[in-house]
C-alpha cells in the first residue's frame, strides 16, 4: 500500500476540471492503495487543500475561477501548504510554461495526456523522497 512519512495511507489530491480524466484517475489511484480527493476548479481545490492537507497534489492549469498557477502560487505562500509536492498535469507543455510551473514551486511538470502508469512512477518517486 501507499503511505506517506507516517506509514499512513498517502492521500492524493486532483483538482482539475476535467472531470472525466479526474473519476479515471480517482479509480486508478484508489485501486492501488491511494486515499484521494478532488475538486474540479481552482477555488475549491484551494480549500480542499487547506482542509485536507494531502501528500501530494496533481493540478491542472486551465480551470475556471482560479486557475493552477494561481492556486501553486497560493499554496507556497501559505505555511500549513507550502511543503506538498505538487505535479501539475497540463496541456500547456512549451518550454516557458514548464518552465514557469517549476519557478512558481511545482515540484513535477506532466503533459496532458499523461500515461496513467507515467505518472503513478511521478507519483511514487515523490512520496519515496519525502520519506528518506
Amino acid at each position: 500500500m501507499p503511505s506517506d512519512v507516517t506509514g499512513k495511507k498517502a492521500k492524493i489530491a486532483i483538482i482539475d476540471d476535467e472531470k472525466a480524466l479526474v473519476e479515471t484517475l480517482k479509480s486508478f489511484l484508489e485501486e492501488r492503495g491511494f486515499s484521494v480527493i478532488s475538486a474540479y476548479d481552482g477555488a475549491s481545490g484551494l480549500e480542499l487543500i487547506k482542509r485536507e492537507k494531502p501528500d501530494i497534489i496533481i493540478l491542472d492549469i486551465t480551470m475556471p475561477e482560479l486557475d493552477g498557477r494561481d492556486v501553486l502560487i497560493q499554496l507556497k505562500k501559505n505555511e500549513d501548504t507550502k511543503s506538498i509536492p505538487v505535479i501539475m498535469q497540463t496541456v500547456k507543455n512549451e518550454p516557458f510554461d514548464v518552465d514557469y510551473g517549476m519557478e512558481l514551486g511545482a515540484d513535477d511538470y506532466l503533459p496532458k495526456p499523461c500515461e496513467v502508469h507515467r505518472l503513478l512512477k511521478h507519483i511514487d518517486a515523490i512520496l519515496e523522497k519525502r520519506k528518506g
